[in-house]
């Protein structure tokens, strides 16, 4: 939403959050871990958005939902324009590449808060576009008071919350921090979702961190522009090419996931085919470039498309959601 430079934090949220265990504190601060957006480590720029908005106001759906911003503002280096999210809304978004686990932070996001006004996100990732995994995180913001409208929370005192440091920041996030599951890849990171958190710490709309707090942020936010401001995600570290990168280039298909049609991409004839998990051949066909294989007839689920050319074999796993 609007930053406003007459916002105060109210004095009592201050006394009380100094008693608690600081996290990294606000860019320039020593100890601080935010990325200015123009630092040399970003190597790459979300390359496609989806928006789910919510409301205004949570507890007032007649208000309707957010409307400021397109998604497409949060696409590519962060200019300061932004999609909005709404109470509970979400974005999705992915790359041209895969982000992959490296040494350190692996990504960050960048909100367009300030100092004086902070709106917070929960963050989250995937390997397949289907099976999500949040990073572990933690509000210590006291929650015996509701910040107001135009307070803020401190960013002393979150932990792998999306927008605790002001607009030109990105809050960083390292994969290592999320639990290994055999769902998640962490070297093939294709999607980043993020979360609005709410604010509210009434237990009916609250947002709840990794340790069952409910996370104190500025509500309510009544306004077109309300709740979590993307601006831009920047990936730290990604694929490189190889020879997994060039074979994808002879024998490419999208989209993925699927609802009815899926094309194929390829320089060379090939026979292609498309299994279950369990194994069970669902469609073959034998055909020169630029063809494709409907799947509006086929449950929603997984499945393993199988390229053969030349003797080469490629297979790729394959989403089908109607």
């Amino acid at each position: 939403m609007p930053k406003h430079t007459f916002l105060l934090i109210p004095v009592l949220f201050a006394a009380i959050q100094a008693t608690a265990q600081s996290y990294a504190p606000a860019a320039g601060l020593s100890g601080s871990t935010a990325l200015h957006k123009n630092d040399v480590s970003f190597v790459a720029w979300a390359k496609n958005v989806s928006i789910i908005r919510g409301y205004k106001k949570i507890t007032d759906p007649s208000l309707g939902l957010v409307t400021t911003g397109v998604a497409e503002n949060a696409i590519g280096f962060p200019t300061g324009a932004v999609v909005s999210l709404g109470d509970g809304g979400e974005a999705i978004v992915t790359f041209n590449k895969p982000i992959i686990n490296g040494p350190g932070f692996d990504f960050a996001v960048f909100e367009n808060g300030n100092i004086g006004y902070l709106e917070l996100g929960i963050v989250k990732v995937s390997s397949d576009g289907i099976n999500f995994f949040g990073f572990p995180n933690h509000s210590q913001t006291p929650t015996n008071a509701q910040i107001g409208t135009f307070g803020t929370p401190s960013a002393s005192f979150l932990h792998n919350l999306a927008g605790k440091y002001e607009g030109s920041y990105g809050t960083p996030f390292d994969l290592n921090d999320i639990p290994d599951n055999p769902l998640l890849d962490k070297q093939k990171i294709t999607h980043v979702k993020i979360i609005d958190v709410v604010g509210s710490i009434d237990p009916a709309y609250a947002t709840y961190d990794s340790f069952g707090n409910a996370i104190n942020d500025s509500y309510p936010t009544p306004f077109d522009s309300g709740g979590f401001d993307l601006q831009a995600v920047g990936v730290i570290h990604q694929q490189v090419l190889g020879t997994d990168d060039f074979e994808q280039k002879l024998f490419s298909f999208y989209p993925n996931p699927a609802s009815e049609t899926v094309f194929f991409d390829m320089t060379l004839e090939a026979e292609i085919k498309l299994y279950d998990l369990s194994g069970r051949l669902v469609k073959v066909i034998v055909e020169d470039i630029h063809d494709s294989i409907k799947v509006s007839d086929l449950p929603n689920g997984v499945y393993i498309i199988e390229i053969t050319s030349d003797l080469k074999i490629k297979r790729e796993k394959l989403i089908i959601k109607h």
